[in-house]
């Protein structure tokens, strides 16, 4: 597909309208969930409050890297989210830089929301996602400009899919040298235009993360840029740093239906209704599955108060955080000792204290299948 037939091609580019009315309903809707929620967390108190944010946050950089195939320990993620809240949640790995450095941007787009964004923030948010380069398994074969506009010097940055030889295009961004000219025209308009327009900081989310993505002025990260815009957006539209749904979280369980709806948009008119409305249910979801994580919260709340008493080393406050993060498999002798770094023996050892104190029980298969779960809350 050419260039000329996108979005940005149009001749009133960038002057996107949507059907108000038509949207007036969910618009009230969602704005009224984030009011209840808000609502629901405050009454929990702030220990309980900072353990849904630290949840959240994890959850939301997790699944926006995941979204382009990137899988993230989590671990490490929160342990990296945790110590830049100043919450101490002992036995978690250290994260890598690389890990560092997405957590790092997330929260500066929520936590800081009242700042400006800027290019120069924007270029450290990139530089930020690549510390040390593309991370190990998205190897591109050609170096990415860090912290600065692609320059396509290798041809026009693309979106595609499928085996070499047959690929499929997607979307192809604007040209490089329109770069300078369409983000100062969206930074401005994010910073001051569109509050100034009286548009409703969650109808801003929705259009500053289409509106990026299209831009797409990076080689490489776009999609987790634009996500992290519309995060910050929402937070103003909250006027909260407390961040208690994942929006990332819900768009990865609707992945497929995420890129189509983007890839018509992108191809079609400035009419962009369609869009918003599939941001709005889009969030709408991500709102009401943050139940779940108010569920596990409190549940996790409940186990730790569990075993106030019981005197725990380093390893085992590690490992039972892996299993209250959501451990797959059977918890084995051998997973314990590779979690933990130790000895089979060791990690036996741990694991019978454990077992004698009531947190975890023997599974019925034994021998050298013998494997454990938690124990009974």
């Amino acid at each position: 597909m050419r260039r000329n037939t996108y979005i940005y091609a149009q001749p009133r580019w960038p002057e996107f309208r949507w059907d108000r009315v038509k949207l007036a309903t969910m618009l009230a809707s969602v704005r009224h969930d984030q009011g209840r929620l808000s609502g629901r967390m405050e009454a929990l108190g702030f220990p309980l409050q900072q353990e849904a944010v630290l949840q959240t946050l994890t959850e939301d950089v997790v699944k926006s890297s995941l979204i382009e195939g990137e899988t993230l320990e989590v671990s490490q993620v929160r342990s990296s989210v945790a110590r830049r809240l100043g919450l101490d949640v002992g036995g978690l790995l250290p994260p890598d830089r690389h890990v560092d450095g997405v957590v790092e941007m997330m929260l500066d787009a929520t936590r800081h929301y009242d700042q400006p964004l800027t290019a120069d923030r924007l270029a450290a948010w990139h530089a930020s996602l690549f510390p040390t380069g593309p991370p190990a398994g998205r190897r591109r074969t050609s170096r990415i400009r860090v912290g600065a506009w692609r320059d396509d010097r290798t041809g026009p940055m693309q979106v595609v899919s499928g085996p070499m030889g047959r690929e499929r295009v997607h979307f192809e961004a604007p040209p490089a040298a329109s770069l300078d000219r369409e983000m100062t025209r969206f930074l401005a308009w994010f910073n001051e235009d569109g509050a100034s327009a009286g548009t409703d900081a969650v109808m801003t989310a929705a259009l500053a993360h289409l509106w990026f993505v299209t831009i797409h002025p990076f080689d490489d990260g776009n999609g987790r840029m634009a996500r992290a815009i519309a995060d910050l957006a929402l937070a103003r539209s909250e006027q909260s740093t407390q961040r208690f749904y994942s929006m990332s979280a819900q768009i990865q369980q609707e992945r497929a239906a995420y890129y189509a709806i983007l890839e018509q948009t992108q191809k079609g008119s400035l009419d962009i209704t369609p869009w918003m409305e599939w941001f709005l249910g889009c969030l709408g979801r991500a709102i009401g599955r943050a139940q779940t994580t108010l569920a596990s919260v409190l549940a996790r709340a409940r186990f730790w108060e569990a075993l106030r008493a019981v005197r725990l080393n380093d390893r085992q406050r590690l490992v039972l955080n892996r299993v209250l993060d959501g451990f797959e498999g059977n918890l084995t002798t051998s997973k314990w000792a590779a979690i933990a770094g130790c000895s089979a023996d060791t990690a036996l050892r741990d694991i019978l204290e454990l077992v004698e104190h009531g947190v975890l029980v023997r599974n019925a298969a034994g021998g050298r299948s013998t494997s454990y779960a938690l124990g009974p809350s």
